[in-house]
């Protein structure tokens, strides 16, 4: 049988230079995420992003603009013994509505442990997925035109 791709929208959200990820677990250690995750059939974009991020984060989120795509191809990268997997992540700018902060989310994923803010200029030091996060958040924030859209497979 031949498997399909996952489609799965996440958040950027970013408040007083720092982005918001969920932290999550596993053997290697502590690493992080954007909020979101797989859309449902019948689902919009925008329907499951808000989901997710109420799952993830405990908060409804207010959806922007689409700003990043990426591929991931799981037997391109470092985790290709365990996951074979295609997913297609849409990336959108998001806001936490005023007076509105995250808790640990309503139903978080098994490895996710809660949520952290972390500082746009260290993104680089953290275990962060994908790793293009840490120069392509700040460069869309800087100049959302000028910045490359399509990430590509990375991870």
């Amino acid at each position: 049988m031949e498997q399909r791709v996952r489609t799965a929208a996440k958040a950027i959200i970013v408040r007083d230079g720092s982005l918001l990820v969920t932290a999550n677990h596993d053997r290697q250690g502590r690493y992080y995420l954007l909020p979101g995750g797989g859309q449902y059939k019948g689902e919009t974009l925008i329907e499951a992003l808000e989901r997710e991020c109420w799952e993830e984060i405990g908060v409804h989120v207010q959806v922007d603009k689409l700003a990043l795509v990426r591929d991931y191809i799981g037997s391109n990268h470092e985790f290709a013994a365990e996951d074979d997997s295609h997913q297609l992540e849409l990336m959108f700018l998001c806001a936490l509505p005023p007076g509105k902060e995250p808790d640990a989310g309503s139903a978080p994923d098994g490895p996710q442990t809660g949520f952290a803010w972390l500082p746009l200029s260290r993104l680089r030091c953290y275990r962060i997925y994908p790793t293009a996060l840490a120069w392509a958040v700040p460069a869309v924030l800087d100049g959302f035109d000028r910045c490359p859209h399509y990430l590509g497979d990375v991870n």
